[in-house]
């Protein structure tokens, strides 16, 4: 699962500021398209991603279940709440269903065929990919029982995190947890929304409009949840805070479900509302460098970027504009030719993120740069804002060079999809993969017996979960092959997910087959970035971050057998010039944090404190915090220099 919230082993502060630093060197990959002479069977990749899903299924599998060495699971789910929650995905390496990341697998999944269909059905993949989807939005109709009712959890990761056992052998908590008016959910009913709305394209496109109205009725329905009861879905499921925090909190979800609902019903009301909502939920304000689980703007930005592309605006056209303006923001960071800060990269070539399970944040950037290259292409035009002029065969390039890096052109020539190539990790951090499969030996393996006998093996596992896309290297492009590095060697549905659609779209060739439609609207105006104080002034490369977070625990103390921790530091300006915007991000934060000022109250960025609007060269916020964990994640995001 993603361990960006988790408690355990938490890695040393320095490790998770993230560098936003480019050598010069590697810039040229992006100006060669191509530049790599390594040749892929991109299919070969294809067909094993789909592989992996088949892995992680929960419930009682089909006849023509391709990974054999898994069997049947959590067949009593959901029954102590009344309610049949048998099937749907596992997250990651562990046994329990987590809704919100399993919903932006589907979404994606979704996505990819929309886009790319006829390239997986020329590879002989489009049905997988739809028993793929499918898996997952069965599931969610029996999650949804009711319109105002969600389940979005089933077991607890705490528990989970206690066993090491095959999911056929589960004897941890299978409780259910659900979103009810009362226990809202936005974040999480908005994706679930956006999932089904997707899927129900897919499936009115392929032959079964029945059970694509099932669906979209479904998804309308949580959307309303979603947008009448409003709340972040983990202070309603407590639990889930340690592994799926909501960060960015629940306004993005619920652009992207009425970005979604819009394609799939042609209604102009859901267009309206991202449209008369841009502001307020942050469609028109964030420019990210990052697109996954947690955080959509990226995606709606862009899909809102087709819409005006395709002449499909109406009367929105200027604030899809303004859409469009952040939506290449995030294309022209990830080629390196932003206006502001450029997203942040290891030596090697791969973009860097997080320190923890890297490899989301690849494969979602390479799909966005894939499809957007098809869109701009398509409607005949090219990137507007950034540094220098972009060709869309440029985006298509850097796309495919994550890609190309995923399967083994990096410093190692290490594969990081299992069963890919020839050098591929062994020792992948997941149960059932790492002990010998009940149709082996059916003998039970108990909680601690399963840590004991297999997880500590320094040996490759029994099972080979082929198609598994691993956490990844760190960001000095070195990989640890060990079931304890977790951090780099566990895989997620939702690093697999925005995989497929890119590696159908690299095997079908280098012509564009988005199915953006030609007639669009004459090129106008666009925002000017330069006018928005986070983006005021180009960050020149430097050899260290001008902006430096430091921090230290200053005491500890005991109180009724709970232990607590105060934590102090200070964020420090070490440039030669005055801080004048600033955008601070913080993890694993569970208490309230003094001397910084949230940016918005359902969210974890952070800014100046009151009464403070810039910080002159050499000098420092100082920061307090008081909580019941290790120390906060605690990096600096965007800044900018006056």
């Amino acid at each position: 699962m993603e361990k960006g919230n988790v408690d355990e082993n938490e890695k040393n502060m320095s490790a998770l500021l993230v560098t936003s630093l480019l050598l010069l060197s590697f810039v040229l990959v992006f100006e060669v398209p191509g530049a790599s002479a390594v040749v892929f069977d991109y299919g070969d990749a294809l067909e094993k991603s789909f592989l992996f899903l088949e892995a992680q299924r929960s419930g009682t599998l089909p006849a023509n279940q391709r990974v054999t060495w898994r069997s049947n699971s959590g067949l009593n789910d959901g029954r102590s709440a009344g309610v049949n929650l048998v099937g749907g995905y596992y997250d990651a390496g562990d046994n329990v269903k987590f809704g919100f990341p399993m919903a932006f697998t589907i979404t994606m999944l979704s996505w990819s065929v929309i886009e790319y269909g006829s390239q997986m059905a020329s590879q002989g993949q489009l049905g997988y990919s739809l028993e793929a989807i499918q898996w997952g939005t069965d599931y969610f109709i029996k999650a949804h029982p009711e319109p105002n009712v969600l389940y979005g959890e089933v077991g607890d990761g705490d528990s989970d995190h206690a066993c090491w056992q095959r999911p056929e052998d589960m004897t941890t908590s299978r409780k259910a947890y659900a979103l009810t008016p009362n226990d809202p959910g936005s974040d999480l009913a908005g994706e679930t929304a956006a999932a089904m709305a997707a899927a129900s394209i897919v499936f009115r496109s392929h032959g079964n409009p029945t059970y694509a109205n099932e669906l979209l009725n479904h998804a309308e329905q949580l959307f309303n949840f979603a947008n009448t009861y409003r709340g972040r879905y983990d202070y309603s499921i407590p639990l889930a805070e340690k592994y799926y925090q909501s960060v960015s909190g629940y306004d993005d979800e619920l652009l992207w479900a009425a970005m979604w609902l819009h394609e799939a019903t042609g209604q102009e009301s859901y267009l309206q509302y991202v449209a008369e909502n841009a502001q307020q939920l942050g469609g028109t304000g964030w420019a990210m460098d990052q697109f996954g689980w947690d955080n959509k703007y990226a995606g709606v930005q862009l899909k809102a970027a087709k819409l005006l592309m395709t002449g499909n605006a109406g009367p929105y056209a200027s604030t899809l504009q303004q859409y469009q303006a952040k939506a290449e923001y995030f294309l022209c960071s990830a080629l390196q030719k932003n206006n502001g800060m450029q997203m942040p990269m290891t030596p090697g070539g791969m973009y860097w993120i997080n320190p923890w399970n890297n490899m989301q944040y690849v494969s979602t950037a390479a799909f966005l740069l894939t499809v957007a290259s098809d869109y701009y292409t398509a409607a005949g035009q090219q990137l507007s804002h950034c540094s220098s002029s972009v060709t869309n065969a440029q985006l298509f390039a850097a796309g495919k060079a994550q890609v190309d890096y995923i399967l083994g052109n990096n410093n190692r020539g290490q594969s990081y999809l299992v069963g890919f190539g020839s050098n591929y990790p062994d020792q992948v951090h997941h149960r059932g993969a790492s002990i010998v499969s009940i149709k082996v030996d059916s003998q039970f393996v108990s909680c601690l017996g399963g840590y004991a006998d297999w997880y500590n093996r320094g040996s490759a596992n029994p099972n080979l979960i082929t198609g598994a896309l691993v956490g990844g290297p760190d960001e000095n492009d070195d990989f640890v092959d060990e079931r304890n590095a977790y951090e780099m060697t566990e895989p997620t549905t939702y690093n697999t997910a925005p995989l497929v659609g890119v590696l159908a779209r690299l095997q079908g060739g280098e012509n564009p087959s988005s199915a953006v439609a030609a007639t669009h609207q004459s090129k106008t105006s666009h925002q000017n970035l330069a006018a928005n104080p986070v983006l005021a002034r180009p960050q020149q490369q430097q050899a260290k971050a001008l902006v430096k977070i430091t921090q230290k625990l200053q005491v500890e103390w005991t109180v009724k057998g709970s232990t607590f921790y105060k934590y102090g530091g200070s964020v420090i300006n070490e440039s030669k010039d005055t801080v004048a915007s600033l955008t601070i991000v913080i993890h694993r934060l569970y208490g309230p944090i003094y001397g910084l000022s949230p940016i918005h109250p359902n969210g974890n960025f952070y800014s100046f404190p009151a009464g403070i609007k810039s910080l002159a060269p050499g000098e420092k916020i100082d920061f307090v915090y008081i909580h019941h964990s290790d120390a906060a994640m605690i990096y600096v995001q965007k800044y900018a220099l006056t």
